[in-house]
């Protein structure tokens, strides 16, 4: 068996609150705003979109990634504001093990704790469990980072543990990621319910 996941393919997810598609290298000026005025956005990622140029150059990796089979970057629109909200991908997209991770996951300041998150999160989950027919959903995240730690817990992710000094930050310092996971028998058996019932 191996994930049905095909990178050619123009993946659009959406519900009646918001749209994710296929990020593109014109999408930049979508995100301009939160990229200027917002840098602190990316303050506990590996890879930084703030500034004109880092959003660039942020958005034509991951379309690279996209290419290579191994990421599948998405933009995000809040249907509610009318507005483009951010941007989270698959990566590590790992076919013959049935596996990817979800993450690369950030809003402007203005969309987070509105319930988008979840709703990007139900359509990406499901879209990973019941279309590409993953087995293991995995999510990582710097240690520090409480508030993105607690939305992943909120949307029922096990912690697996952490990983120490695990990779380099853009300012040059080095994270400790926490390890958490959603396996695709959980989903069916609990996850996706309990997220439904907490969808607004």
């Amino acid at each position: 068996m191996a994930l049905n996941f095909n990178k050619e393919a123009e993946y659009t997810l959406e519900d009646d609150s918001v749209l994710l598609r296929p990020l593109q290298l014109t999408d930049a000026p979508n995100l301009l705003a939160i990229s200027v005025n917002e840098p602190e956005t990316w303050e506990y990622s590996s890879k930084s979109a703030a500034g004109e140029e880092a959003l660039k150059a942020y958005i034509e990796e991951a379309i690279t990634a996209r290419a290579a089979g191994t990421e599948y970057a998405f933009i995000v629109y809040d249907k509610t504001t009318q507005a483009y909200a951010g941007s989270t991908r698959f990566y590590d997209i790992q076919t013959k093990n049935e596996a990817l991770q979800l993450g690369y996951t950030w809003y402007g300041k203005d969309f987070r704790r509105t319930g988008l998150n979840k709703h990007c999160k139900f359509l990406l989950l499901q879209f990973a469990f019941e279309a590409l027919g993953a087995e293991r959903v995995e999510f990582r995240a710097d240690n520090r980072n409480d508030r993105s730690i607690a939305a992943m817990k909120s949307i029922g992710c096990t912690v697996e543990g952490v990983i120490r000094s695990h990779m380099p930050l853009h300012d040059g310092t080095r994270r400790d990621s926490i390890i958490l996971s959603i396996l695709k028998n959980e989903w069916h058996n609990t996850v996706k319910e309990n997220l439904k019932s907490k969808l607004r």
